[in-house]
């Protein structure tokens, strides 16, 4: 067992120590009496105010020297439980959960820039951040330039005298490039410029963003770590240097995530270890399978010797998720691939991924740096826990309509 899965094991174990009492002001809240109930799972909190037990205790907030919860926009108890997990599991400083992937990128975004400023953005990085960039950045006189999704030590070139900050995403979640994160983010520390990594692929488990150099990891809660398509949530954790700044920024913006969202977030943790090993082996058995289909062009699968940046996954992951893609050798109309695509039973349509329910896009990817795969279909698996078997089966004889 890798020490990385030593640690999800160990941070399951304690989270099933957990108990359901939580400091709120001077008192436990709930007061055990009869009551109440010691649950396996936390409560879930609903509230906007929160009852001080003296005036005493109200002063300390005024001196910022209070360390309970003032209001219900300050973080409510199964959050606070949720993000004291996916901290640990990081191994960061501070931890802030939002309410879907994408506000927890854009508020990172906002929260290390300023205007004037200048940013690198990864061009295989999640496209709504990118539109973001484009449309909400820019407005505040932040500009950002897209860099390469491969890109590794060549970022240098790239880099502007007002340049301070890099996003990265690591495999890319449509065409699964890998950038050289520790020559980049050796480069970032040099010239003091901060690195966000958005590791959703590989979940805390199996890669470890901040001994690799980055300065905060970005994860959609809403894929693995949820697990079962009905959470939208997601995290930024933060290291030492910068937790002050980021952890004032989120209480400034009095930002929170609902509590039932938390709490099934915080549920899905203690089986995300038994359900990203199934994703991975039935990813990869389904993988190696499509090599070997004789319309089938490349198969983008970082777990895979024939990916380009293969070596990248064997030095900084310690395994792979259930998300990967491919390509065909010939261009299929859309009514070809229609064919294809809605004969298929077991693989629904639909964004996101990391569910137990199969998953499939399709679509040709435009990108703003030279493409290996431009003018190619990709063709985007999320290979659920269904039987493996039967999902081989269901693609077997939807490909049979391309031939």
């Amino acid at each position: 067992m890798t020490d990385i899965k030593k640690m999800a094991t160990k941070t399951t174990a304690k989270l099933s120590k957990m108990k359901t009492e939580t400091k709120i002001s001077g008192k436990t809240w709930p007061e055990r009496d009869q009551t109440t109930a010691t649950t396996i799972n936390p409560p879930t909190y609903r509230g906007s105010t929160v009852l001080f037990d003296s005036f005493q205790e109200m002063l300390k907030v005024g001196r910022h020297e209070y360390e309970g919860i003032t209001y219900g926009t300050d973080r409510l108890p199964t959050q606070r439980q949720f993000e004291e997990a996916m901290r640990e599991l990081e191994g960061g400083a501070v931890t802030r959960v939002f309410q879907s992937g994408i506000a927890a990128i854009q508020t990172a975004l906002l929260a290390f820039t300023k205007s004037g400023d200048h940013i690198l953005v990864c061009d295989n990085a999640y496209g709504p951040g990118q539109r973001f960039c484009k449309k909400v950045l820019k407005k505040f006189n932040i500009d950002f330039t897209p860099i390469p999704p491969n890109v590794g030590a060549d970022v240098e070139q790239y880099i502007q005298s007002n340049t301070v900050l890099i996003l990265l995403e690591s495999p890319g979640s449509i065409t699964f490039e890998i950038q050289d994160i520790p020559a980049i983010t050796a480069i970032a520390r040099q010239r003091n410029i901060i690195t966000l990594l958005d590791a959703t692929w590989a979940t805390p488990l199996y890669l470890k963003p901040f001994e690799l150099g980055v300065d905060v990891s970005i994860h959609s809660v809403t894929k693995y770590i949820s697990g079962y398509s009905d959470v939208l949530a997601g995290t930024v954790t933060v290291n030492e240097r910068y937790s002050r700044t980021f952890g004032g920024f989120y209480k400034q913006m009095e930002i929170y995530t609902p509590a039932e969202e938390c709490y099934l977030a915080l549920r899905g943790l203690h089986s995300l270890t038994t359900r990203l090993r199934q994703h991975e082996q039935s990813a990869l058995t389904v993988a190696k399978w499509l090599q070997t289909v004789s319309i089938v062009d490349n198969v983008l699968h970082p777990a895979l010797p024939c990916h380009p940046e293969h070596h990248l996954w064997q030095r900084d992951f310690t395994g792979s998720s259930g998300l990967f893609a491919f390509t065909f050798k010939k261009d299929y109309t859309d009514d070809q691939l229609a064919a294809f695509i809605d004969s298929l039973e077991l693989f629904h349509l639909g964004y996101s991924w990391g569910g137990y329910k199969s998953l499939l896009t399709a679509a040709k990817i435009m990108r703003a740096t030279p493409s290996r795969y431009a003018g190619k279909t990709i063709v985007r698996l999320s290979i659920g826990l269904e039987d493996c078997d039967d999902l081989i089966q269901d693609l077997e004889s939807g490909l049979a309509m391309l031939t």
